[in-house]
């Protein structure tokens, strides 16, 4: 499991860039939301690759058979 970390950069003019990373899916919109809500008007958006991965569940099942002849 990788580390979630979202980053703020805050530039003079008061603009604000956040990067989010470790965040697979969309659920990094859910997580940003509030944040975004509480720091204005969103001017940009950009996804990266872990956006638009998704999270894979692998089961395996093993299935074993015995046979037992009489020779």
């Amino acid at each position: 499991m990788s580390m979630e970390t979202l980053e703020f950069v805050i530039y003079p003019d008061g603009r604000v860039q956040e990067k989010v990373t470790g965040i697979i899916g969309i659920s990094c919109a859910e997580v940003t939301a509030a944040i975004e809500a509480q720091l204005g008007h969103v001017l940009h958006q950009e996804q990266t690759s872990e956006y638009f991965s998704q999270v894979i569940d692998q089961t395996a099942a093993a299935t074993t058979q015995a046979t037992y002849s009489e020779w």
